[in-house]
């Protein structure tokens, strides 16, 4: 039981003036491994006016001085990387083995990244008789999901922070014990006062409050398209900076000519990850008329691959949902496949097999399913698949655009000039092509319903940066 009674603001940790609580559950076990205190508006506006005074020294460090400060904080993340991987695993129930890598692994490289990024980054240019300076925005609020906790987290703390701006960060409460290990972090690497702070509540009273605030100078937002919503009309109030990371519906195009026993293993793969608690998850498969039945049998057997279990057995693919809520809405969806008329292949709603006590569903294979189905059409967020066909290449890109989403896709073909073709002709912010693999340093983000705005890499960074034009006489 991991029990946090403190919230820290301004180089300290305080007791927050409320006494409400949120019970951090593990999936798995439906135990309660953790509480932590829920903040007051009182204790939100502390942290901002802490993180507004520290605003204008900390934007005047130098590039060597924050970059010396992330050195600490990355060393720091890696002492504590198994710690990580074990908490996150038990608040939101990723394998242990895949925490390792991802949840934990993923963090450290994402810093460092921005730890190397520093050091070649100009942020002054001449153009004609003009200066044009790259400045921190001012103070920047982080809102941050569950299901990536940490990740999600260093992915907005990180270029914040090297950008020169301060942070008040509230993460999920459904999943915030990393984003505590961060702080402890954070402190020890000697962080001047009010530069980070820690705000946790809930979404519609304090992540609303600190939207509105007229002290904080910019959003950065993850998390689901109605709370997404919420936030740029709130924003919008002050003509504020927003960056929205919001939902996917993510299509894979395999066409005709391409190796369709890997492509299927792949895309099945990138749906169930995470039980499919994933934005950028791949959760249509397009494949060709003519090639439906043999694609069918090959997910039916990759999909019987991901038997659901205890996430600390290393054998264990998929763990639970992170909540009973998530799980009972993910069993409609389900259910609301089959009444639509899909061809349920594989799982289904009821119970796995011999698991009584978890969040835990049946991975799931729809087949012959059509655009205007809602399993097609809203995002699920769990291990759910749904193939479709398509006539001929024109067809497949009208069905993959056709959602109101914009994060991901991806293209498999054996014509790498087609392929490029046809990824240029998806509307989505990052295109996979025969699964090439994910970059830290290429901008993470979408467009129409998936929101705006980028993360990772110098587009990360100069999302918490103004530009200023200084004209010189020459």
């Amino acid at each position: 039981m991991i029990e946090r009674t403190e919230l820290y603001c301004n180089g300290q940790w305080f007791t927050p003036s409320g006494l409400d609580v949120f019970d951090v559950i593990n999936p798995a076990t439906e135990e309660i491994v953790g509480r932590i205190p829920s903040a007051t508006p009182a204790d939100a506006d502390r942290a901002v006016a802490a993180a507004a005074a520290a605003s204008d020294a900390w934007g005047r460090t130098s590039v060597a001085e924050r970059a010396g400060y992330l050195t600490r904080i990355l060393e720091g993340l890696t002492s504590r990387a198994e710690e990580i991987a074990c908490t996150i695993t038990g608040e939101v129930g990723m394998p242990f083995k895949l925490s390792r890598r991802i949840q934990a692994g993923l963090p450290v490289a994402v810093l460092n990244s921005y730890i190397t990024l520093l050091d070649g980054y100009s942020f002054e240019e001449r153009i004609g008789n003009s200066l044009i300076v790259r400045e921190p925005a001012g103070v920047a609020l982080c809102i941050t999901p569950w299901n990536y906790p940490l990740h999600q987290v260093i992915a907005k703390v990180a270029p914040a922070l090297a950008a020169g701006c301060t942070v008040v960060l509230k993460p999920s409460e459904v999943a915030p014990l990393s984003a505590f290990i961060l702080t402890e972090i954070i402190h020890d690497a000697g962080l001047p006062a009010g530069v980070f702070n820690l705000i946790t509540g809930s979404g519609p009273e304090i992540g609303e409050h600190l939207v509105r605030h007229p002290d904080t100078d910019l959003v950065s937002f993850t998390g689901s398209l109605r709370a997404g919503r919420r936030v740029a009309e709130l924003a919008a109030a002050a003509v504020k900076r927003v960056t929205l990371e919001l939902g996917g519906k993510s299509a894979a195009v395999v066409l005709d000519d391409a190796d369709l026993p890997t492509a299927v293993k792949s895309v099945v793969g990138a749906c169930f990850i995470n039980s499919g608690q994933t934005c950028n998850a791949q959760t249509r498969l397009l494949v060709p008329e003519s090639r439906y039945n043999e694609a069918a049998t090959l997910a039916v057997a990759a999909v019987a691959a991901y038997a659901p279990g205890d996430p600390l057995d290393d054998k264990t693919r998929l763990g639970p949902l992170v909540s009973a809520a998530q799980r009972e809405r993910v069993r409609d969806f389900i259910k609301h496949g089959a009444a639509e008329g899909a061809g349920l292949l594989a799982g289904g709603a009821e119970p796995p097999d011999g698991l009584t006590t978890g969040f835990f569903v049946r991975p799931t294979l729809f087949g012959r399913v059509t655009p205007d189905m809602v399993i097609a059409r809203e995002e699920i967020f769990g291990p759910v698949l749904s193939i479709m066909t398509y006539k001929d290449e024109e067809d497949a890109i009208q069905i993959a655009n056709s959602t109101d989403y914009g994060l991901a896709a991806a293209v498999w073909s054996g014509d790498a000039e087609r392929a490029s073709r046809v990824a240029r002709r998806l509307k989505a912010g990052q295109i996979d092509i025969n699964g090439g693999g994910f970059n830290l340093l290429a901008p993470f983000g979408g467009c129409k319903q998936s929101g705006y705005g980028r993360e990772l890499g110098r587009y990360g960074l100069e999302e918490f940066l103004e530009i200023k034009s200084i004209q010189l006489k020459e």
